[in-house]
């Protein structure tokens, strides 16, 4: 019997283990992608959301589409009564991004890369923060659109090294500062998402016009989320209302416990999508991890339920074999409760009696001192 106690006991533990590693494991996922942390680095009180709208093919949705719908975000927050609060002139409440996908040629006088590419608009890399071998952003929202980041392939075809900041290419004839290089991200999952060649990120107005666009396909946004679900009820209401073109995700709560319980719920449906929706390569890493965290949530659920129940059925059988009921508890807690009110009641007319004999002998002098045998004593001392 004690062998098989002692059995139950390690493996229990080793299960708690494992559930501790998991726990881990998928704190440090989550962690890790940031094109979901957005939120958290807007606003480190967490008072502020990130929101991704996917846009299908046909949608037609166009850069007067979202200048319409920027229109509107501060109105929708001044009647939510969010205001402004630092003295930073250059503060914002919100920052947004959109994007397109496409194809690119760029040219220099030695070589040529044809180029899978991305037509950016706003705060594109304030949510997509790769890494930088080189240079530095660029952002959509420049005045002047004639720049270009390249990955690592890119700039060994193109100039033999990934030292390239500052260098010009030309797309259809028109030149472009490369202002940085990036590494792409590479393994199984990411190739998988479509990140298995070359890549080049420009501003959308030069994809549109200098290259092949396939229309902006991908909107998001952080901003205040004064009620939780403010953030996504607005741009769900102003740019997804339309589901069968569109689809729209709160980026914030996506790895969520409970967000990660419902897709455990979806398992067999996830797969299935009737919007024609073609994602960025970066959702379909979010989604493929996603399905990662889905399953060793359930891991993590199994490893705990283990010792969870050996805890139960031990204190079931602690339990029926205990030599008190609850009655005794009851009846020892009472009796100690009533011992310590005795003791403090005991404590407070003691000390009600010797500030009685301290205050005792003043008033007796006091009296003495106007009796008249008293006063005329004090004279003759005089």
């Amino acid at each position: 019997m004690k062998r098989k106690k002692l059995v139950l006991g390690i493996t229990g533990g080793i299960s708690f283990l494992i559930f501790l590693i998991l726990l881990f494991t998928i704190n440090h996922i989550i962690g890790a992608q940031d094109t979901q942390q957005m939120a958290g680095r807007w606003s480190s009180e967490g008072s502020a959301a990130q929101v991704s709208c996917f846009f299908a093919a046909d949608s037609d949705t166009t850069e007067d589409t979202i200048l319409m719908f920027e229109h509107g975000i501060d109105n929708a927050l001044t009647e939510a009564s969010v205001v402004q609060e630092s003295e930073n002139p250059g503060a914002r409440l919100w920052a947004d991004a959109y994007s397109a996908d496409g194809k690119i040629t760029l040219t220099n006088n030695k070589s040529s890369v044809s180029a899978d590419a991305i037509g950016i608009g706003g705060d594109f890399f304030l949510f997509h923060p790769l890494r930088l071998l080189t240079g530095s952003y660029f952002s959509g929202n420049d005045l002047m659109q004639d720049y270009c980041i390249i990955d690592e392939d890119a700039a060994w075809q193109l100039f033999g090294s990934s030292d390239v900041a500052g260098m010009t290419v030309y797309i259809s004839g028109i030149p472009h500062i490369v202002t940085g290089v990036v590494e792409r991200p590479s393994g199984r999952l990411a190739e998988g998402a479509g990140l298995d060649g070359t890549l080049v990120y420009v501003s959308l107005e030069t994809l549109e016009t200098l290259g092949t666009s396939y229309g902006i396909n991908h909107y998001e946004i952080v901003m205040p989320d004064p009620v939780t679900g403010f953030a996504y009820k607005h741009v769900k209401e102003n740019l997804g209302s339309d589901e069968k073109a569109t689809e729209v995700i709160e980026n914030s709560s996506r790895y969520s416990l409970v967000s990660r319980l419902k897709l455990i719920g979806q398992f067999g449906l996830r797969s299935m999508n009737g919007r024609g929706i073609i994602y960025p390569y970066w959702e379909n890493m979010a989604r493929g991890y996603e399905d990662i965290l889905a399953v060793l949530t359930l891991l993590q659920l199994i490893t705990l339920l283990y010792p969870l129940i050996l805890l139960l059925i031990a204190f079931i059988i602690w339990w029926r074999h205990k030599g008190w009921t609850m009655r005794d508890v009851w009846l020892k807690c009472k009796d100690k409760l009533e011992r310590l009110a005795e003791r403090m009641r005991a404590a407070r007319l003691e000390k009600k009696g010797s500030e009685e004999l301290w205050e005792e002998p003043s008033e007796r002098r006091m009296l003495q001192e106007r009796l008249p045998w008293n006063k005329s004593r004090k004279g003759k001392n005089r």
